[in-house]
């Protein structure tokens, strides 16, 4: 049976703004090893799903600084402090497309996005019966473009390459497990 590693000693290296590095000693004792990793600590994300009530999916176009390039993606980011996941995923739907539903989100998954070196979880949401209420309030470097799809789109645009983004990609696995037939 695999063992989890046993934690000997932690260092942050440095704040880097969205993470801190993290220096953390760990052994393994039925290994008999111990090394050295870096983990990432960073704040938890979300991403939601916009629907309207004539069945288009609110997407977002915007510049992604590590690929430099344009990606298309449902709003989302980072969890605030003081915010619980349900709160940050209808916040950050308002302030980038300016949507929103007198509905609830509901919350369709929460996935690890790289347990390899990241130590956050990523919560999605799909919030129903959305419609532009009011105008984007976007942070600093955000430059979003938005527009609507019709939701039978949405299978197409993941097939060829369109929308790639593997947290959007596992937002809307998580939804067409839930709603639909895949």
């Amino acid at each position: 049976m695999i063992e989890k590693w046993e934690t000997i000693n932690t260092k942050i290296v440095d704040n880097f703004k969205i993470f801190d590095l993290i220096w953390i000693t760990r052994q393994n004792k039925s290994l008999n090893k111990k090394s050295d990793f870096v983990v990432l600590n960073s704040p938890q994300w979300v991403n939601i799903i916009p629907i309207t009530k004539d069945n288009k999916v609110v997407l977002i176009e915007q510049y992604r600084q590590g690929i430099d390039d344009l990606t298309i993606e449902v709003p989302g980011g980072l969890i605030e402090p003081y915010e619980n996941p349900l709160n940050a995923a209808m916040r950050e739907c308002k302030e980038e497309t300016g949507y929103s539903s007198n509905s609830e989100a509901v919350l369709l998954g929460i996935n690890s996005p790289n347990p390899a070196f990241l130590n956050n979880k990523c919560y999605s949401f799909v919030w129903f019966d959305c419609e532009k209420t009011d105008k984007q309030h976007l942070d600093k470097n955000e430059d979003i473009r938005v527009f609507e799809l019709p939701m039978e789109d949405i299978k197409e645009w993941i097939l060829t390459g369109k929308i790639n983004h593997s947290l959007v990609l596992t937002a809307f696995f998580f939804y067409f497990l839930k709603y639909s037939k895949l």
